[in-house]
């Protein structure tokens, strides 16, 4: 990447779930060459500042709102400086960065956008679980409960909870009882639920249960924020089919099957 071509630009860069060496490459590539950094100070790891300029100017958004940050990105591009805007996990997801990007295409402003690990993945990585299982679940509904930002009726969990298939609720920790009941509509209650508290971070802590105990279980731990709610058959890495892809009866493109007698 040529940094010399995001001059007066601004760069919104994915910084991973909380481990400051789960940035990509490429993100920490751009936090280095930044003259500007303004960083959602709440949620990034602020170990990952480490590797900027010495004179980079620092911002932290969380004490921010949209008209002072665009005020800084302004001055930024018209001093021809790079500005690295560093969200949480992936931005694509839960990232604030539309409205944002509606107001640099507003100011003429050029802007580039790097992914993220999603503390989505690092949440499974934690459990070390796979999502998707043969006959179990092959879906991953992402959402979040309606709280003060709105959601489209047909969005509600209970609804969503209809598919029975894996649900991955992020921003719900605060209101999990109520999560729980919405979920009870349709998932049995025996469904495993596992929390996620700060994915990848040293103090990252879990709590497992059902739909029928999770929520005083998480009460327990006093968890409030910055957790993951997963829902699903899915958590019981024992349950469904093996998937075809190492079967070695299964043919495709790169591999033949194998006969009973081989």
């Amino acid at each position: 990447m040529n940094f010399d071509e995001y001059k007066g630009k601004v760069i919104f860069i994915g910084a991973g779930p909380g481990a400051p060496d789960l940035i990509t490459v490429r993100g920490a590539e751009a936090i280095k060459n930044a003259d500007v950094i303004i960083y959602a100070g709440s949620l990034v790891n602020p170990e990952i500042l480490g590797i900027a300029k010495k004179d980079a100017k620092i911002y932290d958004s969380a004490q921010m709102d949209l008209d002072e940050i665009i005020a800084v990105i302004k001055q930024a591009h018209d001093e021809n400086k790079i500005t690295a805007r560093v969200h949480t996990g992936d931005p694509a997801i839960y990232g604030a960065i539309a409205e944002q990007i509606n107001q640099l295409k507003a100011l003429d402003i050029g802007y580039t956008i790097i992914p993220g690990v999603s503390s989505l993945f690092g949440t499974a990585a934690a459990l070390e679980s796979q999502l998707t299982l043969p006959e179990v679940s092959q879906t991953i509904i992402i959402t979040r409960p309606e709280g003060r930002t709105p959601k489209p009726s047909k969005e509600s969990l209970a609804k969503l909870a209809q598919h029975n298939a894996t649900m991955c609720i992020f921003l719900g920790i605060h209101m999990i009882d109520q999560v729980v009941e919405e979920l009870k509509k349709e998932y049995a209650p025996d469904t495993p639920v596992a929390v996620v508290k700060k994915a990848t971070w040293p103090d990252q802590e879990i709590v497992r249960g059902t739909l029928d105990d999770i929520a005083q279980k998480v009460f327990d731990a006093g968890f409030t924020k910055t957790a993951m709610i997963v829902v699903g058959d899915v958590l019981d890495q024992q349950s469904g089919e093996q998937s075809k892809l190492y079967d070695p009866h299964f043919a495709h493109m790169y591999r033949d099957a194998k006969d009973d007698d081989e």
